[in-house]
């Protein structure tokens, strides 16, 4: 196992009605007026929006809200929430939405303190000195964001997506209604499930081992799996809700990863793919990560052997660790198959070119100056032949 650094300082409210803690969530902050940001119409149809403003003016609390952020959200709404924030002399945000609204809010915290263009820190020009503080209502169980220290956004004009960490922008508290999410289309449930396995297999596919957090991944996976498929049966299945919503922060905050050296590869590919094709990261994910451990596996059989006893529920019999391995992949794209998710970029909706293949690899691994994961090292050739593996 590795030396690890365990850091998760978000305040959780978590249960039924835990939207009402807001207004004094947000004053334990000493803040005086908050932007609101949230994505489409979900928010205002539900009455969610219309609460949220409630529970603010309860508190004595001032706000200006910015709709509209898309998944994949985009650099030209951080930088709107970044003016209208410096106008209105908001010294809090709130997200209110999922992944793509809290990095949204993330980027913009950071942007807020910091005298360049906030897209610098996402391509490593600068490094995040502060962030206006935030929080968040979670909608959705799926990226972690609400606990990690990451955000992902896109760049308007060439379709650029770009990751950042700091600690400085976590979430001040995250609030966790299981409730909330019963409206999700189905899509977006098996979408968002598939990213919280992900989170925790990107950590798990590691060169080092650590016996009890590997048994915490088997434990979030198996969950997943089994909640997921309850949670589509039955959208208002509370249990399976609380257990995906409670997944996904755990999956991401870190506590996956500690004693290991995690990949992401598999995150960095699927990032071009949302970059220039637009599609769920989720779905994405499902669509590529076949191939990507089918590429690996050679690396270290063993470790997938493991993954496939102990997540997948397979027996080694006589089979050899790489054998083994390759039925614990094969299982869990059936998983995705019963799901409704993807397992080819073609049934993700998308036919890729040899071009845009080539493209796609070129811009993940920028200009082949660097390779992407850590579990093997790829360059643009080996995200090339997963890319066309996938097709």
């Amino acid at each position: 196992m590795e030396n690890f650094l365990y850091f998760t300082p978000t305040k959780v409210y978590f249960g039924k009605n835990a939207e009402q803690s807001l207004g004094q969530a947000i004053k334990d902050e000493k803040a005086s007026k908050v932007l609101v940001v949230y994505g489409g119409q979900s928010a205002k149809k539900s009455g969610l929006l219309d609460r949220v403003y409630a529970y603010l003016g309860q508190a004595g609390l001032e706000y200006v809200s910015l709709g509209g952020v898309m998944p994949n959200p985009r650099l030209s709404k951080v930088y709107e929430g970044i003016e209208l924030s410096r106008a209105e002399k908001v010294d809090f945000i709130l997200a209110v939405g999922g992944g793509s609204v809290i990095d949204t809010c993330k980027a913009i915290g950071s942007g807020l303190c910091y005298d360049g263009d906030v897209w610098d820190l996402y391509t490593g020009k600068a490094i995040c000195g502060g962030c206006t503080p935030l929080g968040c209502i979670l909608t959705i169980a799926a990226t972690g964001s609400e606990m990690s220290n990451g955000s992902v956004i896109t760049k308007d004009e060439n379709l650029l997506k770009r990751s950042f960490d700091s600690d400085y922008c976590r979430c001040k508290f995250a609030i966790m209604s299981p409730e909330l999410t019963y409206s999700l289309p189905p899509y977006q449930t098996s979408s968002g499930s598939v990213d919280i396995i992900m989170h925790t297999l990107e950590r798990y596919f590691s060169v080092s081992d650590f016996a009890l957090t590997d048994a915490l991944s088997a434990s979030i996976v198996k969950n997943v799996i089994t909640y997921s498929k309850k949670a589509l049966e039955k959208a208002d299945d509370y249990e399976a809700r609380a257990n995906l919503m409670w997944a996904g922060s755990l999956s991401h905050n870190g506590l996956t990863g500690c004693g290991t050296i995690g990949d992401f590869a598999s995150h960095m590919i699927e990032h071009e793919l949302g970059g220039m094709f637009d599609v769920a990261h989720g779905a994405g994910l499902a669509a590529i990560w076949g191939s990507w451990a089918r590429y690996v596996i050679d690396v270290k059989p063993e470790r997938f052997a493991q993954f496939a006893a102990e997540m997948m529920d397979i027996p080694a019999g006589d089979l050899s660790p790489k054998e083994h391995g390759l039925l614990g992949i094969e299982a869990l794209e059936n998983y995705f198959r019963d799901v409704n998710m993807p397992t080819t970029l073609h049934e993700l909706g998308i036919d890729p070119t040899d071009a845009q293949i080539d493209e796609l690899a070129d811009k993940c691994c920028d200009g082949d100056t660097h390779p992407v994961g850590n579990f093997k090292k790829l360059w643009k050739e080996d995200v090339k032949n997963i890319l066309l593996a996938a097709r």
